[in-house]
């Protein structure tokens, strides 16, 4: 980063290799140290505490790369931010891991109004590297509206007050959702003393920040479980069925202040007698980078016992999400969590990840029976990847499937059970003619409503079930 002392001071000298391969190897053995003890911890997903710590260990990895290539690029001194004259020339793409892919730099100079952009940050910010680069005024046009505030006012205090900069903001690129960019920069001085120009350094943080949400995430979590174990014996005591799924959990609105908004609701429903909870559950959260997940399942097995498998299970789900996992791998964890379990568990789940920005839904099953979609007042099952149930093949891998949606689509997920003797497609032929009825209703809770009316007071149903509906609202 240039000084703000001078506009025509002489370029900065690359230091000496010496000192500087020194600290990359310090860097390199403490990262392997790191890694090794991480590799030496137990891969227990469903222990709040291991997922706790190795949420941190992969948080001191991550930034530890980050040193190392920094360090390397401080080493080899690189090529300085192109002129002023355009983006710069095609160069070969960077791999979007590497620190090459997710560090840009830029000068505005308020002078002349040139300003330069390097390759690096057209990338970062999703910009056609054939638009001319963003002046000051306009570089807000990318940012989320929440974070324009925060950047003006960073701006206008390096550029009036020579303040450094050093902050973040959030933009939303085309087709790939929100990222995080940390930007640095300070002001130039010219001979009068005013401000010349401004140089920056921005970067690409949004796998960190989904790391530390990650290690956020996973330590209330511990510490909800402290929590619950500490009340397990009065649950119990009250009976196993306290720990099911609440009756009605909607309407939740994700993202909440965005635009095309997914509005989800969800029923559990009780078996016709007295009986144990089971293993069915569902779930939806957002997810940090503005997508949001949602999914419903079950467990063979009963009672307490099913229903703190069943919470494990979740939380695995949730975890793994936050790290940004897609449908199809995430299941393919879960699978192998199954299987290395000391109590092999069979189940059935599916998992559906909703990108607001295009409207897309990528999904994937494991033996669950295929989410239907609503349109139009007509109904149909979405043709599923594959996917065996969880714990039935060792080493077994899950495929995705692509749908794109419309405003107004409505998706409905459930488990076995909800229409009484009839399962996977005998349940869908049921449940498909209800669309004339959901084409008329306009919330997700509604909907659920209009389902449980259909069939939640059947006295036949012999167990639990779970009904979840997502509705395109916007």
């Amino acid at each position: 980063m240039p000084s703000h002392l001078s506009a025509d001071r002489p370029a900065a000298q690359p230091p000496p290799r010496g000192p500087v391969d020194a600290l990359i190897s310090q860097a390199r053995r403490l990262k392997g140290d790191v890694d090794a003890v991480r590799r030496g911890t137990p891969d227990d997903a469903t222990d709040p505490r291991e997922r706790w710590r190795r949420a941190l260990y992969d948080l001191a990895l991550h930034q530890l790369d980050d040193l190392d290539q920094h360090l390397a690029q401080l080493r080899d001194d690189p090529a300085p931010v192109p002129g002023p004259s355009g983006p710069p020339a095609a160069a070969p793409e960077p791999h979007p891991d590497s620190l090459l892919a997710r560090v840009g730099s830029a000068e505005w100079n308020l002078l002349t109004d040139e300003v330069s952009w390097s390759g690096e940050l057209y990338r970062i910010l999703g910009r056609d590297p054939d638009a001319p680069p963003l002046t000051l005024d306009e570089l807000p046009s990318l940012v989320v509206d929440e974070d324009r505030p925060s950047l003006t006012a960073m701006v206008t205090g390096c550029l009036v007050d020579g303040r450094p900069i050093d902050g973040e903001f959030r933009v939303l690129r085309p087709g790939d959702g929100v990222r995080t960019v940390h930007m640095m920069g300070e002001p130039v001085l010219g001979a009068d003393g005013g401000t010349a120009s401004m140089w920056a350094v921005l970067r690409d943080v949004s796998a960190l920040r989904r790391c530390r949400r990650a290690v956020s995430e996973t330590r209330d979590s511990l510490h909800h479980h402290r929590h619950a174990a500490a009340r397990t014996g009065h649950r119990l005591a009250a009976g196993p069925q306290e720990a099911g799924p609440p009756p009605w959990h909607g309407s939740l609105r994700l993202p909440p202040d965005g635009s095309r908004v997914l509005d989800i609701a969800a029923a559990h429903l009780p078996a016709s007698a007295p009986a144990p909870v089971d293993g069915d559950w569902y779930d939806a959260l957002e997810l940090p980078d503005g997508t949001t997940l949602f999914g419903v399942g079950e467990l063979t097995g009963q009672g307490a016992g099913a229903a703190l498998d069943t919470a494990m299970l979740r939380g695995a789900v949730r975890g793994m999400a936050m790290t940004g996992a897609e449908p199809g791998p995430l299941l393919t964890c879960l699978n192998g969590l199954l299987e290395a379990g000391a109590q092999p568990a069979l189940g059935s789940a599916l998992c559906l990840r909703y990108r607001p920005a295009t409207r897309s839904l990528a999904w994937a099953q494991a033996g669950h029976p295929a989410p239907l979609l609503f349109r139009d007042g007509t109904g149909r099952a979405l043709d599923a990847p594959r996917g065996v149930p969880l714990g039935a093949a060792p080493g077994s891998s899950y495929g995705q499937a692509e749908e794109t949606l419309e405003a107004g689509d409505l998706l409905l997920l459930h488990t076995d059970g909800l229409v009484p003797g009839h399962a996977g497609t005998g349940a869908a032929h049921r449940l498909l003619p209800l669309a004339p009825v959901l084409a008329g209703i306009r919330t997700a809770r509604d909907c659920v409503r209009a389902v449980v009316r259909e069939y939640g007071g059947r006295e036949e149903r012999t167990g639990h079930a779970c009904v979840l509906v997502a509705r395109i609202a916007s």
